[in-house]
Parts: structure tokens; C-alpha cells; sequence
């Protein structure tokens, strides 16, 4: 690679791509390394549960036409090569809409980030450390574009799409072992292929699990390119025509450099425990704690609530409006209908987003059709002024016989502000595995991900178990 520019050398494209390629396992506090087996086994639920669905199973026959290979694991679907494996994992584990999130960079980092990472680390035959750095640094590298971006990338972008592709070049890279100016064509080479539009929401596409999977894959590619020299641009977020302002209408570039190298933003990342959008999750926190303070059964609920009023935020209310959903898929965007079952049926899980309880005009389950209409949802400019740095809601409950009653959520449950214990991490695996694929698999995978601290060959670890 040519000797790069003063300039080149000074801004945030190459300050990480250096502190990425220098980085190692000793690096990382005790706390972090926790925080990577959390997300690690979170990711790994929300993967093997979702390589059963719709969207997993097409891309799977996809990658099959693709030629046969023993590099990686594809859950459910034996193995293929790394990249492809990641497209599919990255597919899978975005579909039930249970993966991570982080708030700042509103960026679902573990679906295209662990899955390129396992693909690579799988094929290199890596240690178990060598992974969980992989992973760390992966996350750090996305969730810190997505801030600088943020929020007004979000307008249009799906940062899991875009901004996560940096972070699964960065993961790979890591694992290739590149040096700092390779890390640097890494990154240039994720940049420009990183995409990902929100109007797959306006038809429910499968297109959003894509954007998962395509991050994976192409942040493979960037970095497999890197390794055999192939350049790419030295200035790719800062640059006249680079991320920064192609994808944004302002950058703050201080998210990229700030206590880099020494604070991880993996210790942000948030774990969901409802299978929807993440902008529902405040809402629905407060809808069930005021119905557990009622002490509702569900024919109570029915009977009792006249109307229900709900604050939030803009740039979330723009991605969760939809009122009356005619499918699962935006059901889990309809800020309404995952409120109206949580008062209703005190949980919003995966039947909650059965085929049977929608068509083509709409809701059909009977109580919660008939509350829908009763939602009132309203934008709040004070709680939108507190975005993206906490996800807030406000509900207030109007009861038939005129009482008033109100709830609050700044932070949904599974954040750092209001975190949930590993165990129940772990209960939340178990129901997701259990049901699917039997009490045993989900013994062996929650071993599994025990083992990696220590694992010699990334490879065995999770190879044989669906």
C-alpha cells in the first residue's frame, strides 16, 4: 500500500483502523470480556431459533447454489463458505427481531457482527480469544460510526445495515490479523459497499433481515480484500465523498476517537426480551407494569380499559406508526398493537406475532381489533429532545369506570440503565431453543459458549450443535 497522507493519518478512519489492528485479548478488562460471552449467547439464540423461519430458509437455499464448502457453520443447514455463512446467520439472527440493540447508534450489532466473526474465526481455525477480542472490537468500531451518524442517518438508513458493515470488516479483520494500513483498505472497502434503506418497512419486506446479512458478508469481503492488498479508501468516513457526508446532514467525529481504546462501547449494548421493534419496548415495559400493579387477567383487561394514551419520541414514532398491522412483520412495527397485547395479555412474546391473528385489512384477533381503536399515540418534543440517549415512553391508562391512571419508561428492561440478569439471558435462550429444538441442544449450546474463553479451534465449538 502507498505511504499515506499526513492528512489520512490524522483523522478517525485511520486512528481506529489502527487502535483495531493493534488491539489484543489482554486489552480487554474482566467486565468486557463478560459482556462479549452475554452478547455471544444472546446473539446465538436469536440465530438458531430464527434459522427455522421464512426469511433463513430462503436465504439458506440461496447459499446453497452457491457451491460447497466446510469453512463455517450455517445453523440448521449445515456448512458453506465463511462469507456465505454469514449471510445467513446474519439473516437468521435478525429475523425474530430478539437480537441486541444499542441505543446511541440505534444499531442491532450483534447479527452482522458475531456472525462474520464466527464465519472467519471458523474458517482461521482462531482461539477462542482471538474470537471474543474479534467481537469486542467489532462492536466498538460499528456502534461508534452509528453514533457520529446519528440520529439523522436514521431518517433514511438502517445503520445494521450500514454502519454495522464497518464493524464486521473490523471483527474479520482482526482475525486476519491485518496490519494497520490493511484495516485501513478494510474499512474503505466496507464503506462503499455499506447500504440499507428503510422502506422495507412500508411493505414488511423481508429486506431488513437482508441488510444483517449482507453486513456480515461484505464486511468478509472487505476484509479477505485487504489481506490480498486490494485498497480501498484511506478516508472513507471523513472524506469530501466519504460516510460522514454522504449519509448524514451532521457528524459528530469526537464518537469515533473518544476514549478509544479504552472504553467499550459493548458495555452499552442492550438485550431485548420482546420479539418487536425496540422503539415498543419502553411502552410495553410500563402497559405491563401498570396491568401487574392492577393484577389483571386477561378478560379484565378486556373489559375495563376505555382508551390508552401513549408519548414518544419522533425519530421512533417514524419507524413504529403503524396502527392496524395486516402481518406479523409490522405488527412487531406497530407501536400500537404491541401495547394494546401487552394491557391485554400481560406478555408480548412470539405468538403475540402469529399468521393467524392478522389479514389483509388488518388485526383480526378479536380483543385486541376491538382496543386498537382506543390507542392514541402522540409525539412529545421533550422526550424526543432525550433521544437517542434514552428511549423514553409515557402511557396513560383511562379505565371505563373514568379512572386515570399513568406509566413511565426511560429505559426499556435489558439496558444498562434497567439490565436483566445472565440467568435470565439464559432463560430467554432456553425458551427460544427449547421449544424448537429439545431441552438437550440448548444445554450443549449454552456449554458451548462457556467453552469459548478457552477454546483452541473456534471451529468445534458450535459445529455439531443443529
Amino acid at each position: 500500500m502507498p505511504e499515506l497522507a499526513t492528512s489520512s493519518r490524522e483523522g478517525p478512519s485511520w486512528k481506529l483502523a489502527q487502535v483495531s489492528a493493534s488491539a489484543r485479548f489482554e486489552d480487554l478488562p474482566d467486565d468486557v470480556v463478560a459482556d462479549v460471552e452475554r452478547s455471544v449467547l444472546d446473539w446465538l439464540g436469536s440465530a438458531m431459533a430464527g434459522a427455522v423461519e421464512e426469511p433463513a430458509r430462503r436465504m439458506q437455499q440461496v447459499i446453497a447454489g452457491m457451491g460447497k464448502s466446510e469453512e463455517a457453520t450455517v445453523f440448521c443447514a449445515g456448512r458453506a463458505a465463511a462469507g456465505s455463512a454469514a449471510l445467513a446467520n446474519g439473516v437468521a439472527s435478525h429475523t425474530l427481531e430478539l437480537d441486541d440493540v444499542h441505543k446511541s447508534s440505534t444499531l442491532h450489532p450483534a447479527a452482522p457482527i458475531i456472525s462474520a466473526a464466527l464465519a472467519v474465526a471458523e474458517r482461521e481455525h482462531a482461539q477462542g480469544r482471538a474470537f471474543l477480542l474479534a467481537v469486542a472490537l467489532g462492536y466498538d468500531a460499528g456502534l461508534r460510526i452509528g453514533e457520529a451518524v446519528n440520529p439523522s442517518h436514521y431518517r433514511f438508513w438502517h445503520p445494521t445495515g450500514t454502519a454495522a458493515t464497518f464493524g464486521a470488516a473490523i471483527a474479520a479483520g482482526s482475525l486476519l490479523r491485518l496490519s494497520s494500513p490493511q484495516m485501513l483498505d478494510a474499512l474503505g472497502n466496507a464503506g462503499t459497499q455499506a447500504a440499507g434503506l428503510w422502506e422495507f418497512n412500508a411493505d414488511g419486506a423481508m429486506s431488513k433481515h437482508l441488510h444483517a446479512g449482507k453486513a456480515a458478508s461484505n464486511g468478509i469481503l472487505s476484509a479477505d480484500l485487504a489481506k490480498c492488498g486490494f485498497t480501498g479508501a484511506t478516508r472513507i468516513l471523513e472524506g469530501e465523498r466519504g460516510f460522514f457526508r454522504a449519509m448524514s446532514n451532521g457528524h459528530d467525529t469526537s464518537r469515533i476517537t473518544d476514549e478509544l481504546g479504552s472504553k467499550w462501547k459493548i458495555r452499552e449494548n442492550c438485550f431485548k426480551l420482546y420479539s418487536c421493534c425496540g422503539h415498543t419496548h419502553s411502552a410495553i415495559d410500563a402497559a405491563l407494569d401498570l396491568r401487574a400493579q392492577l393484577g389483571w387477567t386477561n378478560r379484565e383487561a378486556a373489559g375495563k380499559v376505555a382508551q390508552i394514551e401513549i408519548d414518544t419520541y419522533g425519530p421512533g414514532f417514524e419507524i413504529v406508526k403503524e396502527l392496524n398491522p395486516p402481518n406479523p412483520f409490522r405488527a412487531k412495527f406497530s407501536l400500537a398493537y404491541v401495547t394494546a397485547a401487552a394491557f391485554l395479555e400481560g406478555r408480548v412474546g412470539l405468538e403475540q406475532f402469529g399468521p393467524e391473528r392478522f389479514g389483509a385489512e388488518g388485526v383480526v384477533d378479536r380483543g385486541i381489533a376491538a382496543l386498537l381503536p382506543r390507542v392514541r399515540i402522540a409525539i412529545s418534543d421533550e422526550l424526543t429532545a432525550r433521544y437517542p440517549a434514552a428511549w423514553p415512553s409515557r402511557i396513560r391508562l383511562t379505565l371505563k369506570d373514568g379512572t386515570l391512571l399513568s406509566g413511565a419508561s426511560d429505559y426499556p428492561r435489558g439496558n444498562p440503565e434497567n439490565p436483566i440478569s445472565t440467568a435470565a439471558l439464559r432463560e430467554k435462550f432456553r425458551t427460544l431453543i427449547e421449544q424448537r429444538f429439545g431441552s438437550a441442544v440448548a444445554d450443549r449450546a449454552i456449554a458451548a459458549v462457556l467453552r469459548i474463553l478457552h477454546a483452541s479451534d473456534m471451529a468445534t465449538v458450535f459445529s455439531n450443535l443443529i
